[in-house]
C-alpha cells in the first residue's frame, strides 16, 4: 500500500476514533483540523493512483465527517438559488 492509501486510512481511524468521544464543541475543532489535513491527503491519493480512488477516498472522508459537508451543501444551495 502506497503513503497517501496509508496516511488515508489512518486520518479514517483517527476520525472514528474520535468521534466516539462526547465533546463540548460537538467536533468542530477536531473537524477543521481533519478537513486540513485531509485535503493534501485526497489530492496525494489523485497523485499517486487516480481521480477514481480519490473519489472514493474523499466519499469515506465524507461519510465521516458528513455534518461539514451537509452545511457546505446547504450553503451552495442558498448561495445559488
Amino acid at each position: 500500500m502506497t503513503l497517501s492509501l496509508t496516511c488515508a486510512f489512518l486520518w479514517l481511524v483517527a476520525a472514528n476514533l474520535r468521534a466516539m468521544f462526547p465533546s463540548k464543541d460537538h467536533h468542530w475543532r477536531f473537524a477543521y483540523v481533519m478537513i486540513a489535513i485531509g485535503v493534501p491527503i485526497v489530492i496525494g491519493v489523485a497523485y499517486q493512483h487516480n481521480i477514481w480512488i480519490a473519489l472514493v477516498v474523499l466519499l469515506m472522508g465524507g461519510w465521516i465527517m458528513r455534518w461539514p459537508v451537509i452545511f457546505f451543501w446547504r450553503w451552495l444551495k442558498r448561495t445559488f438559488e
